[in-house]
């Protein structure tokens, strides 16, 4: 906590002041394009990777970047999306998830996850991203290539089973027309972004 302490303590005398123009205009209200929706992981930053500045944008951050298919009842999740499609109006969605992730190393890894319930009820949102990383596997193992996901081919299924998981939400579908949902990867020791095409196929997020 004493870390916390001082690290508020520099932003009241040195990054406050030099962005208090910008803190009163969103004193009012903000107006963010895209809703970033990523892993809870502390490495990861949406605010650092992409640049943004506040009010720019609207995150949700989840063990794994899981998104729960749309489900009647509440949902904290689903109550964010809804909020940032419907009432904010973004016209962007980015599902990002990264490298050297824990909850898909433990489901690549088959960890023992029977003391942490919670935690094993909540990645069977991802089980999706499993059966069809285990199909590339078992695809790869025919043409001669190893027979097992490994943890980076369940990271990028796993952003597009979230990806199919994020269309199944009404205010998501409502909005469609206006909507562009993208999937990102990031690679933490290189900094490297890649953006999955639907098939998952990596292209360059500018293009």
């Amino acid at each position: 906590m004493h870390d916390l302490a001082a690290g508020v303590k520099r932003f009241q005398q040195h990054v406050f002041p030099a962005k208090a123009e910008l803190f009163a205009g969103l004193a009012s209200g903000h107006r963010p394009d895209t809703l970033f929706i990523s892993c809870s992981d502390a490495r990861v930053v949406p605010e650092l990777i992409t640049g943004s500045e506040p009010g720019e944008l609207f995150v949700i951050r989840t063990a794994g970047n899981l998104i729960p298919p749309y489900a009647p009842g509440p949902d904290g999740v689903a109550g964010g999306i809804e909020y940032a499609v419907a009432v904010l109006g973004v016209s962007d969605i980015v599902v990002c998830g990264h490298s050297a992730c824990g909850a898909m190393t433990a489901l690549a890894e088959h960890h023992d996850l029977t003391s942490t319930p919670a935690i094993a009820d909540w990645l069977r949102h991802a089980d999706a991203s499993r059966a069809c990383a285990a199909a590339g596997a078992a695809a790869g193992a025919a043409a001669g290539a190893g027979s097992a996901p490994t943890v980076d081919s369940l990271v990028r299924h796993n952003v597009l089973a979230q990806l199919a998981n994020l269309a199944t939400h009404p205010s998501v579908a409502r909005a469609a027309n206006r909507l562009t949902l993208h999937g990102w990867v990031y690679d933490i020791p290189t900094g490297a972004v890649e953006e999955l095409t639907p098939v998952g196929r990596p292209a360059s997020p500018g293009a």
